[in-house]
């Protein structure tokens, strides 16, 4: 690889610590959760209709624990990936050290189904770079993209939303629409 030189500094460039959340933000588990659940109750709700809120908040209360228990391990083994996600974290590989950090604990059963999910999809990331835990300070980074802000709060670097439906209302964080805004960026 080809060490790019800080010349105001007389020394090679430092390469960037970029943490990576799985769902919400490279796989769309929101569009699957949705598509289970309009299966289920013959339902049509949308990702549109949950500005500011989850699923399990939006759906009738007599729903809320079918619909959580839709996150079984099947539920992450085919998701799609996000527009530009494999594309843009690719060449992120390229000039940055990336670790992908999911919060595994919240769903147990899914950590081969993710496993294997980034295997499928993103082949060049070590598996070594990959993360499972529930306290996603753990983690030393200098960013962490992430849909949810409670995983800033202990975090010692950069915090970056990615928007989701979910978060349209949180204003304290620096926010990414779309994995073209991640690409600009760390473009720099």
């Amino acid at each position: 690889a080809i060490m790019k030189y800080d010349h105001a500094r007389r020394r090679p460039a430092r390469r960037l610590r970029i943490a990576i959340d799985m769902d919400e933000v490279m796989a769309d588990a929101l569009g699957e959760h949705v598509r289970r659940y309009n299966a289920a109750f013959g339902a049509s709700v949308t990702p549109a209709d949950l500005h500011g809120m989850h699923l399990e908040d939006y759906v009738p209360a007599a729903h809320r624990r079918a619909a959580e228990a839709m996150l079984d391990a099947s539920f992450f083994a085919n998701l799609d990936p996000l527009p530009g996600c494999q594309e843009v974290v690719r060449e992120l590989c390229e000039r940055h050290d990336v670790f992908i950090v999911t919060a595994a604990m919240d769903v147990p059963c899914s950590f081969d189904a993710k496993y294997q999910w980034l295997r499928r999809h993103f082949p060049f990331i070590r598996p070594n770079n990959i993360v499972f835990c529930g306290d996603k300070s753990v983690v030393e980074a200098d960013y962490l993209i992430d849909d949810r802000a409670r995983h800033f709060s202990r975090f010692k670097g950069r915090p970056v939303l990615f928007s989701a439906p979910h978060n349209a209302r949180e204003a304290r964080y620096p926010r990414v629409h779309s994995w073209a805004d991640v690409r600009q960026l760390f473009s720099t």
